[in-house]
């Protein structure tokens, strides 16, 4: 879909995490320079154009002491916030890398529908899923 993997989200801030119960995973939000201006300003919704966020996400683990670990690495994925370039996809890009040789998501373009689809429910919420830690 012509977003191509930014692998310099390791060392952004990381802004919040989340767990599914759903599907046995643990992430972590990492938000480029402007999506952590926006959180200091209080500026996130909408998510001013330049936002990029990385989620990684790992399979849980459970150790012998009960104690839930990051596990095996699942993926990488990206919303890359543009207003006018991304219209048509709720103004976000979307990118999915998965496991550690970082394979591309999706045969075509169109898999950003599926991205779309999926966070709909938080339109009212510029599209975002996860709220951020506040300084």
């Amino acid at each position: 879909n012509g977003v191509a993997f930014i692998p310099d989200y390791k060392n952004w801030e990381a802004i919040s995490s989340t767990e599914r119960f759903d599907n046995g995973t643990m992430r972590v939000i990492f938000g480029n320079a402007v999506a952590a201006k926006a959180i200091d300003e209080n500026q996130m919704n909408p998510w001013p154009d330049g936002t990029v966020f990385a989620k990684a996400d790992w399979a849980q683990q459970a150790g012998g002491d009960g104690i839930i670990r990051t596990g095996e690495f699942i993926q990488v994925e990206y919303m890359i916030k543009d207003a006018k370039k991304c219209a048509s996809t709720a103004g976000w890009g979307w990118a999915r890398f998965k496991t550690t040789q970082l394979i591309p998501y999706g045969k075509t373009a169109l898999f950003a529908s599926e991205c779309v689809a999926c966070h709909q429910p938080l339109r009212d919420q510029d599209f975002v899923f996860t709220s951020p830690f506040k300084n």
